[in-house]
């Protein structure tokens, strides 16, 4: 039974020799890779605000699926216990129930005392040891004294909240905050506000769910994708002929030189991007397949490249207001949903990837060493365990200040200009067993003598254009007076 503290000043405390702060997709590669170095003797802790294993799993939208085949999202190598197609794109309730499994799977090699719907305060370093602030849900305060502790916050994704608007007649929701059935069983017109994948997601859902529905799409400046079928084809060109992802990758990095970023883009969409929108300027790396592309084609009614400011109510109409200028009206009672981004809603403090002594890693977007909290877990923490975090110069970038400060396409070549850099520089440093076992790698969808051939020609571009790679983020530092380079001396 859970006893409420009676007086909140009291404080717990205890220790341990490693705690992770997230249990999330950058927490869960965290402890996989920490397993491999700790033993069942030594204390681990594992903390997150939410009640359960999952990170912003938990918190998003029911509807929402996998962008990639459901195998190339786990925690190491952990592996799917679902029986489904390799393509399958898993739904919510999978994800959640995969993550707890990967949870299981490496507390059967390394015990770790889930410390679950507790709030962190502080993290602070002093004396030898790391301090780690936070309050239980009962009312608790606690002081854990790690050894090493392992921040993993990733993008620190938050649900939507609906958008404010002036208007009475009209339902703002967002799609954390209002149950797709409910707006799917009313015959009222919807507005989806944005064009990134949870518009798509939102979008694709609705008219799948109601063909002939009145959708329109408030989209922005427009979004474009990563093609689905071309990075994950089925069939013999999954054996044969597609280009591996990490292929691709390598060719945008050796275009990018840190001002083209709108020429990498127009020749970066030709080959390898889909969307459904005439226009489109942003790019997260989201992942769209061409039935997707073609069913929210088909099915929108309106798409105005424009953003909303307002739904006003004036002279007995009722009015969508632009940024533009213009107006178009909207019927009384329609649904206006928010799938506006979810990332960088707030500024985050600067930290460094690693603290001056080695003891903290940081896992987030004010100093991101790779594009994904996956990875960026998953080789921190190998880095930590192997006495090498900081022994090896990896560059960091200011992910927030790049994408404050440019575009959307600017951080995305970026990101893959990074991530060419530091995994050459972490295949050098690190055993091969620590790549061959990062199932979440994308070549790992193509068979095997493909990954082999594709890692060897990865590892031979990643050093060859080491230079040009960092060339290319020195630039994007100096152009948008951004942090961008190594934070210790090799």
């Amino acid at each position: 039974m859970t006893v409420a503290n009676p007086n909140p000043t009291d404080e717990v405390v205890d220790s341990c020799d490693l705690c992770v702060v997230g249990a999330g997709m950058a927490g869960l590669n965290a402890l996989f890779a920490a397993s491999r170095y700790l033993d069942s003797g030594q204390k681990v802790v594992l903390i997150d605000r939410r009640p359960r294993v999952g990170g912003m799993w938990v918190d998003t939208y029911p509807y929402v699926r996998l962008h990639q085949p459901h195998r190339l999202f786990t925690a190491g190598n952990i592996g799917w216990d679902l029986d489904r197609p390799p393509s399958y794109l898993a739904t919510k309730d999978e994800v959640l129930t995969h993550l707890r499994h990967c949870a299981d799977v490496i507390e059967q090699r390394m015990p770790v005392d889930e410390r679950l719907g507790c709030s962190v305060d502080s993290v602070q370093e002093s004396g030898g040891g790391v301090d780690v602030h936070y309050a239980s849900a009962d009312g608790w305060r606690h002081r854990l004294r790690a050894a090493r502790v392992i921040k993993a916050l990733g993008f620190d994704i938050s649900p939507n909240d609906p958008l404010p608007v002036s208007s009475s007649r009209v339902r703002s929701v967002s799609p954390d905050s209002c149950d797709l059935h409910e707006i799917a069983s009313d015959a009222a017109p919807v507005w989806v506000v944005g064009s990134g994948k949870t518009a798509m997601d939102t979008a694709h859902a609705l008219v799948d769910r109601v063909p002939g529905r009145e959708v329109n799409l408030v989209a922005g400046s427009g979004t474009y994708f990563i093609r689905r079928d071309g990075a994950f084809p089925v069939g013999a060109r999954r054996w044969w002929h597609s280009p591996l992802p990490n292929a691709v990758l390598a060719s945008v990095a050796h275009r990018f030189d840190g001002t083209n970023e709108a020429i990498v883009a127009r020749w970066y969409r030709d080959r390898h991007g889909t969307g459904p929108l005439p226009v489109a300027r942003n790019f997260m790396l989201g992942i769209l397949s061409d039935a997707e592309n073609a069913a929210i084609s088909t099915g929108l009614a309106q798409v105005r490249m424009d953003h909303l400011v307002d739904v006003v109510d004036r002279d007995g109409a009722t009015e969508i207001v632009f940024r533009s200028g213009a107006r178009a009206p909207v019927s009384p009672g329609s649904w206006i949903v928010n799938c506006t981004g979810y990332t960088l809603h707030s500024e985050h403090p600067y930290e460094p990837y690693v603290s001056t002594t080695g003891s903290v890693v940081s896992v987030q977007l004010r100093s991101a060493v790779l594009p994904l909290p996956a990875f960026m877990g998953y080789y921190l923490s190998h880095l930590l365990h192997a006495g090498l975090v900081r022994q090896i110069p990896l560059y960091a970038v200011d992910g927030e200040e790049v994408r404050r400060r440019g575009t959307q396409e600017l951080f995305a070549f970026t990101a893959m200009s990074l991530a060419m850099y530091n995994l050459g520089l972490l295949a050098d440093a690190l055993p091969t067993r620590v790549l061959r076992t990062a199932a979440f790698d994308y070549d790992r969808w193509y068979p095997w003598h493909r990954q082999m051939l594709g890692l060897v020609r990865f590892a031979a571009a990643a050093r060859r254009d080491r230079d040009h790679f960092r060339r290319t983020l020195d630039t994007v530092g100096r152009r948008f007076d951004v942090r961008v380079g190594p934070q210790i001396d090799g």
